[in-house]
């Protein structure tokens, strides 16, 4: 029986991954419950959940190409067998992975006759290919083919316009789901006024990222959507407080500086995360990859100890140190 598989305390709400499956490089499925839920309250969250994992996401695709002397779209290319549309929708299904934001340069430079695969790809150290045997296209003559590609970070999708090519440069739509699709279900248990609900969420990514992190992340964006509203005062829509005089950080620090506790601090320190601090990119990425996620987690690492994180310099750890004496002695 699903109640015997979700087993769990009535008292806790817990969650578990059910299932994982790699059915290929490019296409992942996890199934995960969550229980026990009020009655209602999982069609709440299951809904909430399915359009994060589809919309809030993010995910790292070609977002431009450039090809030497080469004017239009559907032109074609002496000594390859794929025209340059053809090129640009299979430059569009390759799969990448990035921990770094902003915008990165890639290239491929190869001399043919031979197939051109995603393995060819000169990638920069912060992106990942995740089937390096997907096809770009066909070289049937000795000529040498050189690309230049730009990879971006970042959700939603972009729809360019079939008309903004120039100089050889062709913006290609870009898709950042990494999630290409997300399912819940409900199993309600008990009776009368005892009647509990099992969540369970079924997700299917195409690799970038597996259906536990892309749960991960959807999670962490909805908490950052809700943070707002546990201000203390009221905000006005340009971002300013009603009470002049006041300064809002992003979080609410009026729970952070409590006295009534070592405990409670901690519980209040669990739920700020690091990306609400400011930080710039690359020492944020430093730490996430470090496994520090929450400012507890940070408040844990000496001096010394964040000295010797990876890619974490001095410059970046007194950055870090910077914005905590703010924080703490606003």
């Amino acid at each position: 029986m699903i109640r015997d598989e979700i087993s769990v305390s009535i008292q806790t709400l817990r969650w578990k991954c059910i299932e994982s499956r790699a059915y290929s490089k490019r296409l992942h499925y996890g199934r995960f419950a969550l229980s026990p839920l009020r009655k209602g309250r999982a069609d709440t969250i299951g809904i909430a959940m399915r359009r994060a994992l589809l919309g809030e996401v993010e995910g790292t695709c070609i977002t431009r190409v450039k090809l030497e002397n080469i004017k239009h779209e559907y032109s074609a290319i002496i000594g390859i067998e794929e025209s340059v549309h053809d090129i640009l929708m299979n430059l569009k299904e390759i799969v990448l992975r990035s921990d770094s934001y902003g915008i990165r340069e890639a290239s491929i430079y190869i001399v043919g006759p031979r197939n051109v695969t995603a393995q060819d790809i000169i990638l920069p150290p912060s992106v990942k290919i995740i089937d390096t045997t997907q096809h770009i296209a066909r070289l049937t003559k000795s000529i040498t083919s050189d690309i230049r590609l730009q990879i971006e970070k970042n959700r939603g999708y972009i729809i360019h316009s079939s008309n903004n090519y120039q100089d050889g440069i062709f913006p290609i739509d870009a898709v950042f789901m990494p999630v290409r699709d997300a399912n819940y279900s409900i199993h309600s248990y008990g009776s009368g006024n005892e009647i509990q609900e099992v969540l369970f969420l079924e997700i299917w990514t195409n690799g970038g990222l597996t259906p536990r992190e892309a749960l991960y992340e959807a999670s962490r964006n909805l908490i950052d959507l809700f943070i707002p509203f546990l201000h203390g005062e009221e905000q006005n829509i340009d971002g300013m407080n009603k009470k002049k005089g006041s300064n809002m950080l992003p979080f609410p620090l009026s729970h952070v500086l409590t006295d009534t506790g070592e405990t409670k601090e901690k519980i209040e320190f669990q739920h700020i995360f690091i990306d609400q601090l400011e930080l710039p990119p690359q020492t944020y990425n430093s730490l996430r990859r470090a496994n520090i996620h929450t400012l507890l987690d940070l408040l844990n690492y000496s001096r010394e100890d964040l000295m010797r994180i990876e890619h974490l310099g001095k410059e970046s750890v007194e950055q870090v140190l910077e914005v905590l004496r703010k924080l703490f002695c606003n």
